[in-house]
């Protein structure tokens, strides 16, 4: 079985912190790289919401291999957008990891999707190189829901010339309709907050036959629904998106 350690030696006996991206929820979509990473290292770290719930990260790797679970640990990093309150966990999950790579054991932190595209990863990353700037770090890319729910509804992100967009989060109606006037796809994730006020704009576009929904994409729960009109009133599921295919 190939080895993915680089051939550079750790700084200093200090462990090699990988960022691992366990694609939108399928365990077979997780790449052989990710896989042999994390059945290599000794400790995975995996963020959670609370002490109490679930990891989907976790719950991914689980699938994967008897005894994953068990080198497993869990990190308190709450779905918040003030990002002042954040600071206060990401420096804490810094330094449990910093715990471990100071003992000369590489460890990887989970993270559903890709780790570098909207990944809790980068906020964790971006901490731990601050006060520790000689970390060795590695990602290894993972298949995004974005990617991942193109591919489960057959529509194309992009061609040729057409340009593509993606927005993030409970923006202002302006950067909507910017996006809908400048670029060919728009993906929109995290827009549960805004889900009605994006439905009425892109009615008024007629742009509702050009848009898909899809939740917890590649899982159990998954779902599509491409008369977005019907969902009128309902509340969008945190992991949901939309991709507008003008």
């Amino acid at each position: 079985m190939p080895d993915y350690r680089s051939t550079q030696q750790s700084n200093k006996g200090i462990g090699r912190f990988y960022g691992v991206g366990v694609g939108p929820g399928d365990p077979e979509l997780l790449t052989l790289k990710a896989y042999h990473v994390l059945s290599r290292v000794p400790v995975i770290f995996v963020p959670k919401k609370t002490e109490q719930s679930e990891s989907i990260a976790e719950s991914i790797i689980a699938a994967l291999a008897p005894g994953m679970e068990t080198k497993t640990v869990g990190l308190v990093l709450p779905m918040l957008r003030d990002k002042e309150q954040l600071a206060g966990y990401w420096h804490q999950a810094a330094e449990s990891i910093w715990q471990h790579l100071n003992k000369g054991e590489d460890c990887a932190f989970v993270n559903v999707g890709d780790p570098l595209l909207y990944g809790t990863f980068i906020h964790v990353l971006e901490t731990i190189k601050d006060s520790h700037p000689e970390i060795e770090v590695e990602v290894i890319p993972g298949i995004s829901s974005i990617n991942a729910a193109a591919a489960r509804t057959a529509l194309p992100l992009a061609s040729n010339e057409e340009r593509i967009a993606i927005i993030s989060g409970n923006c202002e109606e302006a950067v909507v309709r910017e996006a809908l006037d400048n670029f060919d796809t728009i993906v929109f994730i995290k827009m549960n907050t805004m889900f009605d006020r994006l439905c009425a704009i892109l009615k008024e576009r007629e742009l509702l036959e050009k848009a898909v929904y899809i939740s917890r994409c590649t899982t159990q729960e998954e779902d599509i629904v491409r008369d977005i009109s019907s969902l009128k009133g309902e509340k969008a599921d945190y992991f949901s998106l939309l991709i507008v295919r003008k």
